[in-house]
């Protein structure tokens, strides 16, 4: 009886596996972290952002529209422009005044002219207190305008140049083109046989129509000299120098010059580059 009994139980544990293993399973619950994706139109948005969740991957929230860029502002007159329009203004009511001569258009002229004039007038002042606060910027200091500085300067000049003028006779020389038929060479003979003889320069006097000089008894004839040096050959008196040192000649001036002007000439030519000396 005992084991009739176990092998009934068997049976129906086994029918009840078969069983249980034949009906279908339920669809498993919707994971609270997956919810389903649930398309909406543009009206339902309210409703389903509201009141329903629908997961991380649905963005109710609508990206904020780019802000329109501020109003750039025009960019402001150049300062040329507005200068040129002054001018304009200016230009046009004084032909205004000048072709209807009314007293408001004289008016209106004298009035535009005197604020231009007194906007120059700031402008001059503010420059003169610039110069004078930036000692980079006041010309003055080099080349003096005052009677004292002038002659402070005058005076230094004179003996930088001097001394120049006393080392010349080492390397340069002089060459004078004059003729007997110059008058202006009866001036400038004793000026330039002075200025040699005070600084031992030697000079190759050199006439131009054969005549002689009595300033310097020991001339020669030209032979082409001037063109070979490239001077005008037909200007008289000519002074050049000639550079030993190199072989080459430097125009030094034409016609009448004083003894302090040849000096000078040749104290910037031999010691002073190009754009030095202003």
């Amino acid at each position: 009886m005992p084991a009739h009994a176990s092998k009934v139980r068997r049976r129906l544990l086994a029918a009840c596996l078969t069983l249980i293993a034949s009906c279908p399973l339920p669809a498993a619950p919707a994971s609270a972290e997956e919810p389903p994706l649930v398309t909406t139109s543009e009206k339902q948005d309210s409703f389903y952002c509201e009141q329903r969740r629908l997961g991380y991957w649905f963005y109710c929230t609508r990206p904020r529209q780019p802000e329109q860029d501020a109003a750039i502002p025009a960019p402001s007159a150049s300062a040329t422009s507005q200068l040129d329009a002054v001018t304009a203004t200016l230009r046009e009511l004084k032909a205004k005044a000048i072709l209807e001569p009314t007293p408001a258009n004289v008016t209106a002229y004298i009035r535009f002219q005197r604020e231009q004039l007194d906007r120059a007038s700031l402008f001059s002042d503010v420059w003169q207190r610039a110069i004078w606060q930036d000692p980079d910027l006041d010309y003055t200091l080099q080349r003096p305008v005052s009677t004292l500085g002038k002659r402070q300067w005058q005076d230094a000049r004179t003996s930088e140049r001097d001394t120049v003028m006393g080392n010349l006779s080492q390397r340069y020389g002089l060459f004078y083109f004059f003729a007997q038929s110059c008058g202006a060479c009866e001036v400038m003979s004793p000026i330039v046989q002075g200025v040699a003889s005070t600084w031992h320069i030697t000079v190759r006097a050199i006439s131009t129509d054969g005549g002689p000089s009595r300033h310097f008894p020991s001339y020669t004839v030209e032979t082409n000299q001037r063109t070979r040096m490239g001077l005008e050959p037909k200007v008289t008196p000519a002074v050049v120098l000639w550079d030993a040192a190199k072989g080459r000649a430097i125009p030094v001036g034409y016609g009448v010059m004083s003894a302090d002007e040849l000096q000078d000439r040749i104290y910037l030519l031999t010691s002073k580059e190009a754009g030095r000396d202003y």
